[in-house]
């Protein structure tokens, strides 16, 4: 068979919120497949063998058939390789450690060109995927060798530059549980938990709570000792040296044997343990002098190493240490017998998801000095059946959360609440964790702040322990809030018709009632009142700086078609979501929009995301829009002039729906039967100049303040008060 030509990606598109195809961030890929267009699955010759061979976890795919082998069936029967290519992706995505279950791909009006979406949480790992998945789709179909495990590292080497780290990914999954919506404020690890004023912010394993005393405390050693022994902790006695003599000197008056370190080093970097020769003693002190800014002789403590993680004053998770050996066979290097031992183990690995790290013994200074005091290097044989230790500390990876001793907690979060800490690592000796510290002769040797979570999120040996459970619950604790943790008063607007002047009359009710209000709408940028920019805002990064900031208590944010294709909502989820029209399709063909009803789909985006205890806000005069309703996973307050429509009747009559209606030229609250009279539309007109309004607009405007809770007799006096001259720019102060 002839070459076939390659699949063309006409058009890469990041999608951040939620959007026509799902709630989450998608990548969506337009893609031309040509010639292939007339060569499904099924009528390429030895396709599906290679593809399979390549990739044999294909076989978990359900697809749309809905079981274990799905996809496998559909390539069989003949499926098109628009759709082929959106499974690639994702296995590679799965492969490389993010998985991902949603794809969708869906065909165009113009033949062999369809538009392909897969979830992306974050857009240069999704594209990376997408240039893998797109070289293996054509290797597979040419016949041509394809590198599948080189892919998948490139993938990987993406994930682990781009994405979160695993202990701050933890606490986003744990805060994404319960319903906390996020955002990412750098490259790295900074992440912001809920929105505006409700917001919390984490970096790593440190929270906004965090002290920068508390941290500068724990970072020095000597101080963070003294503190402790002030509180009747028990700690091992030391003291700082600034040459090796001096630690010579500082062990003999100590008592051997010791242990030497960086005083405010971390992880474990540049300790050595139980040394009780001089030169061993002389050697650890350059083990630790690059590791930290002094040098620590310590009395050495009998006993396994362990790590306590303390959250919010309470022992979350613990882990045990274990001493590193090898086995001598009489043939074979240490440096080999490390390999083959050690570095073989599954556990380990230089990236930061495997719980153990790759032993270096080239790099590795502390293990060559571990070496060298039993006579040996990388080269020497050890006999058959000698035991080598090769590293006696950073080895914790054994879970005993379960095992811990009351006062042994008892004295950990006591040493988290001396140094000043929400969040520590307490690194303790102790023989048995399971009986008293003193009563053993154990001892707390230093308190991290900012520690590693992996140790307890994929222990060697025991249960994972929830511990991003214990920092979203400590951030956002459960008895504080009534479901709404992390979360603002969001109102979207969606829609053409005097949507800016909806959202900026729902704003100003909102400042009314109490709350500092962003706006994001057409006619600009707003701050409780104060216009910082007079651009169009109606777009998903304006919306987006109103969640970021602290200041705002409550937002209210425009959107259109066009905003909702091009990058989906700035928002998860919101409070109120307003739907006025369904216009505009004559101006979307770009994106494939060319008929009437396809307007559902996109406009639906917005009632999609409203939350169970908020509500949807809908024009019942146009039947496309009032069927939006079932979509809902809150309350539907419908709005319309006309008070006899016959979906307003239905509604009012169903589980007492609420309407807003205009009743002999009244504006009405309805309640099932019931009726509030808000006041007549001759008064309800906007500012000194009593502007009257567009009424529909009106009607919007009291139907999502009223889906608020705000009370009528406010939204009434708000209306009259109402500007609808917009106030002077003003700067931020620089």
């Amino acid at each position: 068979m002839a070459k076939l030509n390659d699949i063309q990606l006409l058009r890469i598109n990041y999608l951040r919120g939620p959007n026509i195809w799902t709630y989450r961030p998608v990548l969506e890929v337009w893609l031309d497949l040509g010639e292939l267009e007339d060569h499904p699955s099924n009528l390429l010759p030895g396709f599906n063998e290679r593809l399979t061979a390549w990739l044999p976890a294909l076989i978990e795919h359900h697809c749309g058939v809905g079981e274990r082998g799905g996809f496998l069936q559909r390539l069989q029967e003949g499926t098109w390789c628009g759709h082929v290519l959106e499974h690639i992706v994702i296995e590679l995505l799965n492969l490389a450690g993010m998985p991902t279950g949603f794809g969708q791909t869906r065909s165009t009006s113009q033949r062999g060109v369809y538009r392909m979406v897969f979830r992306a949480r974050d857009e240069q790992v999704a594209r990376m995927a997408l240039a893998q998945g797109h070289g293996l789709i054509m290797a597979a179909i040419n016949d041509e060798p394809f590198d599948v495990q080189a892919a998948v590292a490139r993938v990987r080497t993406e994930v682990d530059d781009q994405y979160l780290g695993p202990s701050t990914a933890c606490i986003v999954t744990a805060a994404t549980d319960r319903g906390i919506p996020h955002i990412r404020l750098n490259d790295g690890n900074l992440v912001q938990l809920g929105y505006g004023a409700s917001q919390r912010r984490i970096w790593t394993a440190e929270t906004e709570f965090t002290s920068a005393i508390a941290e500068g405390i724990a970072s020095d050693k000597d101080l963070t000792k003294s503190l402790l022994k002030s509180c009747g902790v028990p700690i091992p006695e030391g003291r700082v040296v600034n040459s090796p003599e001096e630690a010579w000197e500082a062990a003999e008056d100590i008592g051997l044997p010791v242990v030497v370190k960086p005083s405010d080093g971390n992880h474990g970097r540049g300790v050595t343990l139980d040394l009780r020769k001089k030169e061993d003693i002389e050697a650890a002190y350059h083990v630790a002098y690059p590791e930290g800014s002094d040098v620590m002789v310590e009395s050495f403590i009998p006993g396994d190493e362990h790590r306590l993680l303390v959250v919010g004053g309470k022992v979350v998770a613990a882990a045990r240490g274990e001493v590193v050996s090898i086995t001598g066979n009489g043939r074979s290097t240490v440096k080999e017998l490390i390999d083959t031992q050690l570095n073989s183990d599954p556990r380990r690995g230089y990236e930061e998801e495997y719980p153990l790290e790759i032993i270096d013994l080239a790099t590795d200074t502390k293990v060559q000095l571990e070496l060298k005091r039993q006579d040996l290097d990388a080269s020497s044989v050890p006999a058959a059946g000698r035991q080598v230790v090769v590293q006696r500390n950073g080895n914790v990876a054994v879970d005993c959360t379960d095992d811990v001793h009351p006062e042994v907690a008892y004295i950990a979060q006591l040493a988290a609440k001396v140094v000043g800490l929400d969040i520590a690592g307490i690194d303790m000796v102790a023989r048995d964790i399971s009986k008293p510290l003193h009563a053993q002769g154990g001892a707390i040797v230093e308190v991290n702040a900012g520690p590693g979570l992996l140790m307890h999120l994929k222990p060697a040996v025991g249960a994972p322990r929830p511990v991003g459970q214990a920092i979203a619950e400590h951030l956002f604790p459960s008895e504080d809030g009534d479901g709404q943790a992390g979360r603002i008063p969001v109102v979207g607007v969606a829609g053409t018709r005097s949507t800016s002047t909806i959202a900026r009359v729902v704003a100003w009710l909102l400042h009314l009632g109490g709350h500092h209000t962003g706006l994001a709408c057409r006619e600009g940028l707003f701050l409780d009142r104060r216009c910082v920019e007079t651009t169009d805002c109606a777009h998903w990064e304006a919306a987006h700086r109103l969640l970021m900031n602290q200041m705002v208590q409550a937002a209210v944010i425009e959107s259109d078609a066009r905003t909702i294709l091009r990058d989906g909502l700035a928002y998860d989820r919101c409070q109120v979501g307003v739907v006025t029209d369904m216009d505009g399709v004559e101006t979307l063909a770009e994106f494939d929009v060319h008929e009437q009803d396809q307007m559902t789909k996109v406009m639906r985006t917005q009632v999609d995301v409203v939350l169970a205890e908020g509500a949807a806000v809908l024009n019942a005069a146009i039947p496309q829009v009032a069927d939006l309703a079932p979509l809902s996973d809150g309350a539907v307050v419908l709005y319309a002039q006309d008070a006899t429509l016959p979906v307003i009747v239905e509604h009012r009559a169903t589980d007492n729906g609420r309407a807003v209606i205009v009743k002999n030229g009244r504006v009405v609250l309805a309640t099932g039967s019931a009726e509030h009279v808000l006041g007549s539309l001759s008064d309800l007109t906007f500012g000194r100049n009593a502007v009257v309004p567009d009424t529909d607009a009106l009607l919007a405007a009291i139907g999502a303040a009223w889906a608020l809770n705000i009370a009528p007799d406010l939204i009434g006096a708000g209306i009259k008060t109402f500007e609808p001259d917009l106030p002077a720019p003003v700067g931020l102060p620089s």
